[in-house]
């Protein structure tokens, strides 16, 4: 695990949650894919965003934090062997791999990596 990717959380609204987080808290907006369900914000210069993701195209979305790796398909193997119980198998993203497990307490997890975009990989 290397450094913090981005913090997920369920939104009801995203135009009140985009609201809220954007007006009231004053956080920049890094992306709108209302679309896909999804509207990220930065905090300060970080590169990690705060991803809300609306409840009704994610029924079961949870507060998670992903981290990165290297190599998700190696990590989960690794994880795996050790008795993580994964949500699913490691799916593709726009910058590469991820995929998400719960922790002992039930709270969610994911590991990401950036195999599409070499750039980033310093993270």
């Amino acid at each position: 695990m290397k450094v913090y990717d981005n913090f997920f959380f369920p939104a009801e609204d995203l135009e009140k949650s985009r609201e809220f987080y954007q007006n009231i808290l004053g956080l920049n907006l890094k992306f709108d894919f209302k679309d896909k369900g999804m509207m990220a914000f930065n905090v300060g210069k970080e590169e990690p965003a705060i991803i809300l993701k609306d409840i009704k195209m994610f029924p079961d979305v949870k507060p998670t934090v992903w981290l990165v790796v290297d190599d998700v398909k190696e990590e989960y193997q690794n994880l795996k062997n050790k008795g993580v119980n994964f949500l699913s198998e490691p799916f593709e993203i726009l910058t590469g791999m991820a995929v998400e497990f719960e922790d002992p307490s039930g709270n969610r997890l994911g590991i990401t990596d950036y195999t599409k975009t070499p750039d980033k990989m310093e993270k």
